[in-house]
């Protein structure tokens, strides 16, 4: 794809330069040299044009300052011709109204969603027969994919973790450097609201003994909440204000309190008792830390011999044997991440994807410092799995198969009924959407819902099916486009944009293919495909 464009690129300067060549299109040493010293490449500490820089950045490329000036002539030449031609174009407003038209239509819809309690019948149990019926006739369902064997040698920070001495001082001395981790002092959420002298802060205050809301006074301060809040502090965060915050309630307002800014007046927005986790409760986590650390090291320590004992011809047997790592087998599916703690790391699915037979085994050092060693076996066909062994898959999909049908033929009847008459809520739950675009969202609904509706006349009902998704929808109204409003003229601007570059591109697109055309201007496929083959 990205060849075809670049391809396609070339060809459309190819023509533009034959055009510009055969009408005599070009521009003078003025505007190449004024545009020649805006390139930042050419800047020197001063920000501005530097004649060494020039050069030295034409001498490393291989060009001279003849040719460099040339094919910047050519761009500008080619950039002024381009806009003449896509320039000046102007959407119609026939197509403008009849897109806005059909993109600012809203739909109003009731949606009743069936599940298995909206059966009238329950789904039965299936017999073994049906089971064994079902697994034959969706046995793609039931088969097993292409696989690559892999045996592997792996040693994991967790598997030896637990194996690492632990210093009693060590943990204290840790626990004391993270002490504010584990020792929370009590805080409280606060909003502030600074005046500009005493004098404004006491009528404001004055005012909210009166009856006013804080947030009445916020708004006069024009402000927001947002900007006033000052989170989550502590007594050392807010200074004088301290005392006074700390020791009210939740919801209350002090002050005016003196504050950095001026003076202030604080609500107290939630109370935040203090927190602390001793040593004895954090230790055994901390523990695990170090511990893991250690292994970590340990494991790091032994890659150097790993990777010496693969290059001298040891096996992946010889590494559990001589360097303590475990040994494992799995049947790894490319692309896919298999039960195996192992495959969780991304490091040995990349390598068991790429492996090959008769690769040589090689040190895979893991996300969290583990290492790994793999070879490939055999690669395992895709067969079959055996009913027996697939039984309980089996059921289930039998069971949800027949579920999806039950609840299609009952959507079916509740539409017979609705259509008749009835009156949807009276099948249960019904979801009402009042009103909802075409890029709207229904929460819990598949993508194809919305595109239904909008496919429905008003009073239309109908049944929509997905994935374990059955509903019946019937739509209650079709608005129209609103025709006036800031919205709606933003809109149908931005519509009308959209349409005029999508025809001043046809029409730039149409113009090169035609110059292209005669200009005889072909691409040699051939010598593609070599270029291509030369590269990889």
């Amino acid at each position: 794809m990205l060849v075809r464009l670049w391809l396609k690129r070339l060809v459309s300067q190819a023509a533009l330069e034959y055009v510009a060549a055969r009408v005599g299109l070009s521009v003078g040493d003025a505007v190449v040299a004024t545009e020649i010293r805006a390139m930042d490449a050419f800047k020197g500490l001063s920000g501005t044009f530097d004649r060494e820089a020039y050069s030295f950045a034409l001498s490393r490329s291989n060009q001279s300052e003849a040719d460099f000036e040339g094919n910047v002539r050519r761009d500008i030449s080619r950039s002024l011709l381009q806009g003449m031609v896509a320039g000046g174009f102007a959407a119609p407003d026939t197509l403008t109204d009849t897109l806005y038209r059909w993109i600012a239509e809203r739909r109003g819809f009731s949606m009743l969603r069936l599940g298995e309690a909206d059966l009238v019948t329950p789904v039965a149990d299936p017999t073994e027969e049906e089971l064994k019926a079902f697994h034959t006739d969706n046995i793609a369902q039931f088969t097993r994919p292409e696989a690559k064997r892999i045996t592997y040698a792996s040693l994991l920070p967790e598997e030896i973790a637990a194996d690492q001495p632990v210093d009693e001082a060590v943990l204290r001395e840790l626990y004391q450097s993270r002490i504010d981790e584990f020792v929370i002092p009590e805080r409280r959420m606060v909003e502030r609201l600074v005046y500009p002298d005493q004098a404004a802060a006491d009528a404001a205050r004055a005012e909210l003994d009166g009856g006013a809301t804080f947030e009445a006074l916020v708004t006069a301060r024009g402000l927001t909440l947002d900007a006033i809040d000052l989170g989550d502090v502590t007594r050392e965060d807010l200074g004088a204000a301290a005392d006074p915050v700390f020791a009210a309630a939740e919801g209350e307002v002090v002050g005016p309190v003196a504050a950095d800014l001026g003076p202030a007046l604080f609500r107290v927005v939630g109370v935040l008792s203090a927190e602390e986790t001793t040593f004895e409760e954090a230790r055994d986590t901390l523990a695990i830390e170090i511990q893991t650390d250690a292994a970590r090291r340990a494991i790091a320590d032994k890659v150097e011999m790993v990777d010496d004992l693969l290059a001298g011809g040891a096996t992946l047997e010889d590494l559990a044997k001589e360097a303590g790592l475990t040994l494992g087998t799995l049947d790894h599916v490319i692309g896919q991440q298999g039960s195996a703690t192992i495959e969780g790391y991304p490091a040995f699915r990349a390598a068991a994807d790429a492996v090959l037979v008769d690769d040589f085994a090689e040190a895979i050092v893991l996300e969290d410092g583990g290492i790994v060693a793999l070879r490939l076996d055999e690669v395992v066909p895709s067969a079959p799995i055996p009913f027996e062994e697939a039984r309980e898959a089996v059921d289930a999909a039998w069971r949800a198969d027949a579920l999806a049908k039950a609840l299609s033929a009952r959507a079916i009847e509740i539409k017979s009924a609705i259509e008749g008459g009835a009156a949807i809520g009276s099948f249960g739950i019904v979801d009402v959407t009042p009103e909802t675009a075409r890029d709207g969202f229904i929460t819990g609904a598949p993508e194809t819902l919305l595109p239904a509706v909008f496919a429905m006349s008003e009073g239309d009902v109908r049944v929509i099916e997905a994935d374990g998704f059955v509903a019946v929808v019937r739509l209650d109204s079709i608005q129209p486009a609103a025709t006036e409003g800031e919205d709606a003229d933003a809109l149908r601007s931005a519509i009308a944009g959209q349409a005029q570059q999508a025809i001043a591109a046809d029409a730039f697109t149409a113009f090169t293919n035609a110059l292209g055309t005669e200009a005889g201007i072909t691409l040699d496929q051939t010598v593609i495909n070599a270029v291509n083959t030369s590269l990889n």
